[in-house]
């Protein structure tokens, strides 16, 4: 594996690290600034949000819902990050969550992403967010 390439996989798990961060946190500018402008998010079974504004309208959405909660705490965990580097702007990353609100495990599921280098950063194209399952109550849980 050449330096590049190990260089451009510790900058991939940065991305993918801070946007847990930011999202639990719900600094939301800077969350969307990990996406490129042309960017699609799918999240749970809501329709594609495709540009930086659409995908700050569904973060904007998650935060009200998360508010309507009790205490509004959530820790998401993110592991097994695996990551295939197609060449030296392009990769793949697929990747475990499991979000931890203040009542406990709350839900849980898979990351998948396409990440683009832009300049010394790695911004993601495009995130599929799919739960695999919820806890009884979970306020993320759509009826």
């Amino acid at each position: 594996m050449d330096v590049w390439e190990l260089v451009a996989r510790e900058r991939i798990r940065d991305t993918i690290a801070r946007y847990a961060h930011l999202v639990d946190r719900g600094r939301i500018d800077e969350l969307v600034a990990l996406f490129t402008e042309d960017a699609t998010l799918e999240a749970g079974d809501g329709p594609p949000a495709r540009g930086r504004d659409a995908i700050r309208a569904v973060f904007l959405g998650t935060g009200r819902r998360l508010a309507s909660a009790a205490a509004p705490l959530i820790r998401h965990h993110v592991s097994n990050v695996l990551i295939d580097v197609e060449g030296p702007d392009a990769a793949t990353a697929s990747s475990y969550f499991l979000a931890v609100t203040e009542r406990g495990p709350d839900h849980w599921g898979r990351y998948r992403d396409r990440l683009v280098r832009h300049g010394d950063r790695w911004l993601f194209a495009h995130r599929r967010a799919r739960a695999d399952g919820y806890a009884p109550g979970s306020v993320f849980q759509r009826p």
